[in-house]
């Protein structure tokens, strides 16, 4: 889990220094919106990312690239946070077994 939490943090930070363009976005947004379907199939979505590809699509179809894509990012990460949680979890299921 602390693995998770380091990933997370690091995907958060990794911003960018230039303006992002409606291409930029469109191509963040389907990034996040691919990781979310990923970790639908492991049935293991987060209401939070959910929310923040809302967030992005609202800032995209408000014009406000470099928004919108800060949040797709995050909702990508968010979503890969997920789909590490679920894989893990599925492994290490076994190890807290009583026996």
């Amino acid at each position: 889990m602390k693995a998770s939490l380091v990933l997370l943090a690091a995907l958060l930070m990794t911003g960018s220094a230039f303006a992002a363009s409606e291409a930029d976005y469109k191509a963040a947004y389907a990034a996040a919106e691919a990781a979310n379907k990923e970790a639908g199939t492991l049935r293991n979505q987060w209401t939070t990312t959910a929310s923040t590809l809302a967030a992005a699509k609202k800032a995209g179809d408000a014009g406000d690239f470099d928004k919108a894509v800060e949040a797709a990012n995050e909702a990508e990460a968010l979503a890969k946070a997920s789909i590490f949680q679920a894989t893990s979890e599925k492994k290490l299921w076994k190890d807290l077994e009583i026996r």
